[in-house]
């Protein structure tokens, strides 16, 4: 094995910015060989409301892997309501033979892990160096907001120092997109419970798999 190939199945093309916080939490747990992520895009398939165990079905199928994410965003459920409805998804298929399958589930929407780093919205904004004032939530509050990701684009809009007809133009949907790439380090998040559930469970994979003893020129 020279490469780790993770899938990500999200709930819309958006949550490709869970990507870089994937693959550092991976490296975080000492994996060192070459890390190959994709995005699970069903979105042109017929029928597009699929069951998620169909959903899960087709994934692997087109996105062959080693590992399979499975990201909801809780929303307006309850963290564990989510984590139930997919495994018993995963409960489903289990006899296919299935990769490792880890749960991602941010409380509210996967924006309140992207609500932390200042630079990186400044960034992601295109304007690194701006003076406006920008004010984050703390962490601490990040999973009771209501609507992280109306705050993250309202910080991208007010970091990008648009203003009138640019500022409507401002497409804060890819800037969104953007963020995580931005950041280094998000060991910060793990201040939040869903992270650490989500963290855990990364490293109950990668152990018993044992991709953290793979070296490089194995």
């Amino acid at each position: 094995m020279n490469e780790l190939r993770y899938t990500l199945l999200s709930d819309g093309s958006s949550d490709q910015a869970l990507i870089p916080i994937l693959t550092w939490t991976l490296r975080s747990q000492g994996i060192q060989i070459a890390i190959q992520p994709q995005w699970a895009d069903l979105r042109r398939l017929p029928s597009p409301r699929r069951p998620l165990p169909e959903k899960i079905s087709l994934s692997l199928e087109l996105y062959p892997c080693d590992l399979l994410f499975v990201h909801r965003d809780a929303e307006r459920e309850d963290h564990d309501v989510r984590l139930t409805e997919i495994n018993t998804a995963v409960a489903q298929l289990a006899e296919n033979g299935l990769p490792a399958i880890v749960c991602v589930v941010p409380v509210r929407m996967q924006e309140a892990w992207l609500l932390f780093n200042e630079e990186a919205i400044r960034i992601a904004a295109g304007n690194e160096h701006g003076r406006q004032p920008l004010t984050l939530p703390s962490l601490a509050q990040a999973e009771q907001i209501p609507d992280p990701k109306r705050i993250l684009y309202d910080l991208l809009r007010d970091a990008s120092g648009l203003s009138g007809r640019r500022r409507k133009k401002f497409r804060v949907e890819v800037a969104a997109r953007r963020v995580a790439e931005f950041i280094d380090d998000f060991s910060p998040l793990r201040q939040l419970t869903a992270f650490n559930a989500f963290e855990s469970a990364v490293d109950t994979i990668v152990d018993a798999k044992q991709w953290h003893h793979i070296s490089p020129s194995s």
